[in-house]
């Protein structure tokens, strides 16, 4: 008997990863016009990322239904699941965790614990992947939630948009600021840390990238790093790494293009950082 780890597609977790651990994941609906895809099956990132700008209807999203989630419980418990822990984006930002929420109410085949990961992309998806290493090893549901709630403290994710168009397609932001911001070269920043999505406004794609490699710095040792982005240029990601070098692990860094349920909101070419806070 274990204990079996679910998570959503808006994780951002590499292929490898979900494999490895046996960690089932629930994808949300992209909606374009009166289509539906399912984030990561029936539309792929880059093609998402490269048809964006010319979507005639812009794009909207859904969570999955409570059925889609009992049933991956229920599939689970089958397999011989002893407890699963449902781990989801932050509540602050979709309604996920609450679905969830209702579908492991009506399942009573196996105890079902929904976790806000009080995150987004690869912030939810380290604490998927640190929860099914300890499931792996024997850990309890108890043991694995201390230490999510640990390192939920020290999760940042924080990038800077190339462009507001999306954000004012999206109805994010009113017409008039956004133009207002684009004519001065403002390249918001956005910042998320414990379920508190923020920002910080920046003139000029060069003073976003420096601000980014400060706001790294600030953090000091790191555990976890990451580059996050909206299927952004490879020249980009490889300027963001070379600003950032002296910061960043002696390793290969992991990559990883952010779901489209936020991609949508905040357009292509977004670039910067997921990381994990060594423990003090």
């Amino acid at each position: 008997m274990a204990v079996r780890i679910v998570t959503d597609s808006t994780c951002d977790l590499p292929a490898e990863a979900i494999a490895r651990y046996g960690i089932s994941v629930v994808p949300l609906y992209i909606n374009v016009g009166n289509q539906g895809f399912l984030d990561g099956i029936d539309m792929k990132r880059a093609e998402f990322y490269t048809r964006l700008p010319s979507f005639s209807t812009h794009p909207t999203t859904a969570v999955p239904s409570p059925q889609k989630f009992h049933a991956i419980y229920q599939a689970l418990a089958d397999e011989g699941a002893s407890e699963i822990l449902s781990i989801h984006i932050s509540a602050a930002l979709s309604g996920t965790v609450d679905v969830a929420r209702s579908a492991a109410r009506e399942t009573t085949a196996v105890p079902v614990t929904v976790f806000d990961s009080q995150q987004l992309s690869l912030g939810t998806g380290f604490l998927a992947d640190t929860a099914a290493k300890m499931a792996a090893e024997g850990s309890s549901v108890a043991e694995i939630i201390a230490a999510l709630n640990d390192q939920i403290q020290r999760i940042h994710v924080f990038a800077a948009l190339d462009t507001l168009e999306f954000l004012k397609r999206s109805g994010r932001m009113n017409k008039y600021m956004a133009g207002v911001a684009a004519w001065l070269q403002i390249k918001p920043i956005m910042i998320m840390h414990k379920g508190k999505p923020s920002s910080e406004r920046v003139r000029t794609r060069d003073r976003a990238m420096k601000r980014m490699v400060e706001m790294l710095a600030a953090l000091g040792k790191l555990e976890r790093v990451a580059i996050v982005h909206t299927h952004a240029q490879p020249e980009r990601i490889a300027e963001l790494c070379a600003l950032a070098a002296g910061l960043l692990p002696q390793r290969d860094i992991l990559t990883a293009d952010i779901t489209p349920v936020i991609g949508a909101h905040i357009g292509p070419d977004a670039v910067g950082f997921a990381v994990v806070a060594a423990s003090k």
